[in-house]
């Protein structure tokens, strides 16, 4: 047998123990009890010899498992991506189009980035090289209720795809055969068999692994890993809060009245200040074809976290009087924004709202990756350390890297390669949309280590 449970004191393989049956009655959810249970699992330890030939799932498309497969395939290790796009791979990298004779461009999550580390830059330089990517040269600053706008003068570049964000995710993959990707796919049940990793979709068996990548995370992270055998990864992914944040993307046939800045003109982008509904506002036809005339202007509006977390709904499933209340409120907030006077905003032809629920991390343990060598298992994103395409690129390397490395050593030394399990989570300082390091410099990025791990 190739996995073992530590605490079975017995040679043969076992899976983790099932979860207790609940009695009858009415079902109840404790967020409390349900971290108690997944702390309960017994670790499953492999024990066959690492593969000569091994081959990695990685579960989540988005920017940190991407760049994760990238490495390994760089390693010479085959990888499989897993995702859930039903339109593209790239997770926040997410670029909306709506093709209603006007053609609509939206990036409704992330919405620029910067670059401060050598190893992102050289990925961003590939990007400008291609034609993908370019400087975002527009004027971006700080609003204030009654249009007070002030421009943020940074000398660090600030980075936008060409035509949104999506494609650039879909340049993050080699053209080669040591990956494959599969979507659109929900893995939901991860088991050790044999020495190997058994994925599985809604029971559909989706194939065996030698190790295994979580890149993804929020409550479909946490369902996977409750069962897994993997106590370590789940216990860091519990400790994991998440912001949850409105998104609302809006055209309008004329441009919208926005204030001038005597230096940097008319902005394309602003921090909205201490309005509840409203922390960020960009216009998309101006970012992405400042050369184009006579284009509806595409704007995208982001809310305050704290208003996500008043207002959140499964998002999966938004009641429409939610959506009309949130679109109310936010465009409410786009007239307290610029000074207008209220109902005086032109109505958008067209609208759609989303709830991004676990929008971004309010904590970090502050480290590049986690990697469980006994259950030859890993986690990558970019809350390990702060919230930024740099940090979730960065992650995906990281561990790439890392695994390709274990599967190097043979697997003979595991506690050399445990990284990231113990590690205490502390607050994540930025923006409600992100951190872009170098824009701020006035701000940390990542809050001083506390005393007490911030659970």
């Amino acid at each position: 047998s190739g996995a073992v449970v530590a605490a079975s004191g017995a040679g043969g393989a076992r899976p983790p123990k099932a979860p207790p049956r609940r009695p009858r009655g009415k079902p109840r959810f404790s967020r409390q009890s349900a971290i108690k249970k997944s702390f309960q699992q017994e670790q499953v330890v492999f024990s066959t010899p690492v593969p000569a030939d091994p081959t990695v799932a990685i579960i989540g498309g988005g920017a940190s498992g991407l760049a994760c497969a990238s490495a390994l395939a760089a390693r010479g290790v085959r990888a499989v991506v897993f995702d859930t796009g039903m339109h593209g791979l790239g997770g926040r990298m997410a670029t909306r189009m709506v093709d209603d004779g006007r053609r609509l461009v939206f990036d409704h999550a992330a919405q620029f980035f910067t670059a401060s580390d050598q190893r992102f830059q050289k990925l961003v330089d590939e990007w400008v090289d291609k034609g993908l990517a370019r400087e975002w040269r527009g004027s971006i600053g700080e609003l204030e209720a009654g249009g007070h706008f002030t421009a943020i003068p940074s000398s660090t570049p600030r980075y936008i795809g060409v035509r949104g964000m999506r494609p650039l995710a879909d340049a993050m993959l080699p053209e080669n055969d040591l990956i494959k990707v599969v979507r659109p796919s929900w893995i939901s049940k991860l088991e050790p068999f044999n020495g190997l990793w058994r994925l599985f979709e809604s029971e559909k068996p989706q194939g065996q692994y030698d190790a295994v990548v979580i890149a993804h995370n929020g409550k479909c992270a946490n369902r996977l890993l409750s069962t897994s055998g993997l106590p370590q990864l789940t216990r860091q992914m519990k400790r994991l809060e998440l912001s949850s944040i409105w998104a609302l993307l809006a055209a309008f046939d004329d441009p919208l009245p926005i204030p001038q800045d005597n230096t940097y003109g008319t902005f394309e982008g602003a921090f909205v200040r201490d309005i509840d509904s409203l922390s960020w506002m960009a216009n998309n036809t101006q970012k992405l074809f400042p050369l184009e005339t006579n284009r509806p202007e595409c704007w995208t509006f982001f809310s305050t976290a704290s208003y996500g977390k008043k207002n959140k709904v499964p998002q999966e499933n938004i009641p429409n009087a939610t959506a009309e209340k949130v679109k109310r409120d936010m465009l409410g907030g786009v007239e307290l924004a610029l000074g207008l006077s209220t109902g005086s905003l032109q109505r958008p032809f067209y609208t759609r709202v989303q709830l991004w629920g676990a929008a971004l991390p309010m904590n970090t343990p502050g480290v590049p990756c986690i990697f469980d060598p006994q259950g030859r298992a890993g986690i990558c994103g970019d809350w390990l350390t702060g919230s930024s395409i740099e940090a979730a690129v960065l992650s995906g390397m990281s561990l790439g890297d890392h695994v390709a490395d274990y599967f190097a050593s043979g697997g003979e030394r595991p506690e050399e390669f445990a990284i990231g399990l113990d590690d205490s989570l502390n607050l994540v300082e930025g923006h409600d949309i992100g951190q872009f390091p170098g824009l701020d410099p006035q701000k940390p990025q990542v809050a001083e280590p506390q005393l007490a791990p911030s659970i």
